[in-house]
């Protein structure tokens, strides 16, 4: 058991105190307590606290009580990711990490470890883009008829109010937004597939292991049509692709290539890619990420 302070990693503390939400700061405030109560729980051995660690959890070393190597993670209440363990129990290791144990009320998950330093952002970008890919396929599994998650009509429908409020700031990306509210609107109608997806998929949620060699880690899990994760991928280090030469031709030749590598209808994915893209750039915009923002608007005109 734990006999030093916990302490809250200091990025999660940056992000979370200026959080008008007060069960937030409060859960922040608690935060130590909490933890310390789930290795005394689960009669877990405290290792450390991982640095700098995430936004909007807390993720902690342990050891089970046999020696086995584990993660412990507190995830802030309230949040998407609410359903995180439903997701991982639904993957059961497959393409993921592994749940253990949980605590529905408390928000705590007990993981297998997994190498937290060595993402697929490591490799070169042709070879991080082929095990993205291999990766998210395994993921995509049919939803059940009674399924907990949220779909991806209700996700970006609570997504369109601030996406026209951030847009609002922007007032050159003006057609763009309202492009991509068109887009929201109609692609979620669309199509027929109810598949659980990753929701938050990227090159930095895929770590190493040693069970499988490269494992998804902390969905935001949706329901809905495979495009809308793999736009998430498409747009995926897209700093460094816009850096080249022919950037404009490059952007959608990615989509052409992941769209037809795993199956997906490349005009879905463009414009499921094109939504996305516009989302994230007028909200890092609105956020004070105005270079980033417009990057991501510029990429989003190319499509």
């Amino acid at each position: 058991m734990a006999t030093a302070p916990i302490e809250p990693p200091q990025r999660l503390v940056s992000s979370l105190s200026g959080d008008p939400d007060g069960a937030v700061r409060e859960w922040l405030a608690a935060l130590p307590t909490l933890v310390q109560q789930r290795l005394d729980a689960w009669k877990l051995t405290l290792e450390r606290v991982q640095a700098p660690g995430g936004r909007s959890s807390l993720l902690a070393l342990v050891r089970q009580q046999d020696g086995t190597p584990a993660a412990l993670k507190l995830t802030v209440p309230g949040r998407v990711s609410a359903h995180e363990a439903a997701a991982l129990e639904a993957w059961d290791g497959w393409g993921a990490v592994r749940l253990l144990r949980s605590d529905d009320a408390g928000g705590a998950l007990l993981l297998e470890r997994l190498q937290g330093a060595v993402s697929l952002r490591a490799l070169p970008e042709a070879k991080a883009l082929l095990e993205a890919a291999g990766t998210v396929r395994r993921l995509w599994v049919p939803a059940k008829a009674d399924h907990p998650f949220e779909t991806l009509a209700g996700r970006t429908e609570e997504a369109a109010v601030a996406l026209r409020t951030a847009g609002s700031l922007t007032r050159a990306a003006g057609p763009l937004v309202e492009q991509a509210l068109e887009l929201r609107r109609t692609l979620p109608a669309g199509s027929d597939e109810q598949f659980l997806l990753h929701g938050a998929f990227r090159q930095g949620k895929v770590l190493a292991g040693e069970r499988a060699p490269w494992l998804a880690v902390g969905p935001s899990p949706v329901v809905g049509e495979r495009a809308y994760d793999l736009a998430a991928l498409v747009l995926d280090r897209f700093e460094d692709l816009m850096a080249g030469s022919g950037a404009a031709p490059a952007a959608r030749r990615r989509v052409a290539k992941l769209a037809d590598s795993l199956e997906v209808d490349r005009d879905r994915l463009r414009d499921w890619t094109l939504y996305r893209a516009v989302d994230t750039g007028v909200r890092e915009v609105a956020a004070g990420a105005r270079q980033r923002g417009e990057l991501l608007l510029e990429f989003a005109a190319w499509l």
